[in-house]
């Protein structure tokens, strides 16, 4: 079995480490000591398992399981935790088993065995976590071919739909990109509406990134945008809303 450990403390990666070195039969191709590093790192090495440490920074284990989910061959998913008050729900939806520290080996030997076992049907059906509470996200993952591309939610400009994919419009480090992804619009505003406004019903639009509100010769109204020269059409159903947050600009 190839399996990653993703921790943010050294100290436990290494208990583990020594851990499935006892057990045996076991490669430990990488080590993560955050969420953004796991998903990245699975997404490269494919493994089989992945022991997810619930609390780190930049993204915690939650987040990283529901990211997992979406690549092509996901891994089983076992988190790793020092609190038994998180909601047992919210593990047991997004992971094969959970792991109570300080972990012991017969423990661990059990949890490997059952996920183990699974096919990679089920562990994207484990990893989907639909019915799972969801947290609000801090990076959006898309497919890029065989790799996937994080996000992260304060670089996004705007989110636009477009039949069944939504572009994502985003700067980071100077630079402009976008990606596409297959998420509705409505849970998009229904995850992130105290960050984005909705400005049509093709369209939301980050506050940090609104530059004003112009009136098009043509007697339409746009929204302009920090950084970028595209300029969005808000919608007549949606004017009331956008003027009460927008200043409005000569165009």
């Amino acid at each position: 079995m190839k399996i990653i450990i993703a921790d943010d403390e050294a100290l436990a990666r290494q208990r583990l480490r020594a851990l499935l070195n006892e057990l045996g039969g076991i490669d430990v191709v990488g080590e993560a000591a955050n969420g953004k590093q796991a998903l990245l790192l699975s997404n490269d090495l494919t493994p089989d398992i992945i022991l997810l440490d619930i609390r780190m920074p930049l993204m915690d284990g939650l987040e990283a399981a529901r990211h997992l989910g979406t690549l092509e061959d996901p891994p089983a998913v076992i988190f790793t935790t020092a609190y038994s008050d998180h909601a047992l729900a919210a593990f047991e939806a997004h992971a094969v088993d959970y792991l109570l520290k300080p972990i012991r080996k017969e423990r661990l030997a059990h949890a490997l065995d059952k996920a183990a076992k699974l096919n990679r049907a089920q562990r994207h059906a484990v990893t989907q976590a639909h019915d799972a509470p969801q947290r609000v996200r801090t990076h959006i993952s898309a497919r890029m071919g065989e790799k996937i591309q994080l996000v992260a939610v304060p670089d996004i400009i705007y989110f636009q739909a477009d039949n069944k994919y939504v572009t994502v419009r985003f700067s980071t480090t100077g630079q402009t990109g976008q990606v596409l992804i297959e998420e509705s619009l409505k849970s998009l505003e229904d995850e992130f509406g105290t960050r984005f406004i909705r400005i049509h019903r093709n369209a939301l639009v980050s506050q940090a990134f609104i530059n004003g509100m112009i009136k098009s010769r043509e007697g339409h109204y746009e929204i302009t945008l920090r950084g970028i020269p595209d300029q969005l059409e808000i919608s007549r159903s949606h004017l009331s809303a956008v003027k009460k947050r927008v200043a409005l600009k000569a165009a």
